[in-house]
């Protein structure tokens, strides 16, 4: 007897291969779901070394920007010192109040909004990075200056006492330095002058310091260009001068202290307003005050008084 084969019709054999797709790509489409969510729930756990990177990165950036932050805020405070004194001494000697610069300033700082603003990522880290950089070795040579400072005046014991080493009135803000050493033009003949001393504005009966122990040189009663004037001897060659004086409280001859009041600013001799002349002298030479506050200022306050300083000013005698 003759057998013969079945074969399956060839919708099935059509149907069998559908399904075998079906379930390959049923299992590719599973494999890929489990590899996403994986490798989400490790990416929440673990960052790539790209991730990583730019958040190093961004921390970086984080710091560098408060450091220049904290120094701004420093710059700010100068300037508004260096306003005020400025507006003090228009009204003082043009009885009104003093032209506003505050919208030249605004677009100035608009300007450099602006400039940051459209600057890449890349050229603010260069610029924040160059002025931290320059931050840093200010800070290190204030400080090596400070530790061989502090190391001399532990070497000089007792005899510290007879340097200058204050400021010859209350001026804490120090708002109150008007004119400072150096070269301006002269109140009177209009003329470049060598300012040998610092001028302080303030109103006519402030108390005037000794700024260290002495005897007292010279009390000049007489009229001249430097008014009633006070000179101190400290000896080691120091000798501090008080000038355009309203009255003195010592005589020639007499021991003072550090802090005692010697006067009272006046407006005498040839003085364009009420103010102090403060010299300090050594070995007969007249050199910057503004050096010899160190015992009142930190560091701080000494690098406002030095922008103070630097910012040239009208002398007032």
């Amino acid at each position: 007897m003759k057998r013969y084969h079945k074969y399956p019709p060839k919708q099935s054999i059509r149907r069998e291969r559908r399904r075998a797709v079906l379930g390959v790509l049923t299992t590719i489409a599973w494999w890929a779901v489990g590899t996403v969510a994986l490798y989400f729930i490790l990416s929440l756990v673990w960052d790539t070394p790209r991730e990583y990177a730019a958040k190093q990165h961004n921390k970086e950036l984080r710091r560098q920007y408060e450091l220049l932050t904290a120094r701004l805020d420093t710059l700010d405070v100068v300037l508004g010192n260096v306003v005020e004194r400025d507006q003090n001494v228009f009204r003082m000697l043009f009885e009104s109040e003093p032209y506003s610069n505050s919208e030249e300033l605004q677009e100035v700082q608009w300007d450099a909004y602006n400039t940051m603003h459209t600057a890449t990522p890349n050229a603010l880290y260069a610029t924040m990075r160059r002025n931290t950089i320059e931050y840093e070795n200010s800070q290190k040579q204030y400080e090596n200056k400070l530790v061989a400072l502090q190391e001399r005046m532990n070497a000089m014991g007792d005899s510290l006492n007879y340097i200058p080493a204050i400021q010859p009135i209350v001026n804490r803000e120090l708002t109150l330095l008007t004119a400072s050493y150096g070269m301006r033009i002269h109140p009177f003949y209009k003329s470049l002058s060598s300012h040998q001393g610092v001028d302080y504005t303030v109103p006519e009966g402030t108390r005037v310091f000794a700024t260290a122990d002495g005897t007292v040189k010279e009390v000049q009663q007489r009229k001249t260009s430097s008014g009633m004037t006070v000179v101190i001897n400290h000896g080691n060659g120091y000798e501090t001068s008080y000038s355009h004086l309203s009255k003195i409280n010592v005589s020639r001859g007499q021991r003072v202290r550090r802090g005692d009041i010697i006067a009272l600013t006046g407006n005498s001799g040839l003085s364009l307003a009420p103010h102090l002349h403060y010299e300090v002298r050594y070995n007969g030479m007249r050199i910057n005050p503004v050096h010899y506050f160190f015992m009142e200022l930190g560091v701080d306050e000494y690098q406002r008084i030095l922008e103070i300083a630097r910012s040239g000013m009208q002398s007032f005698d």
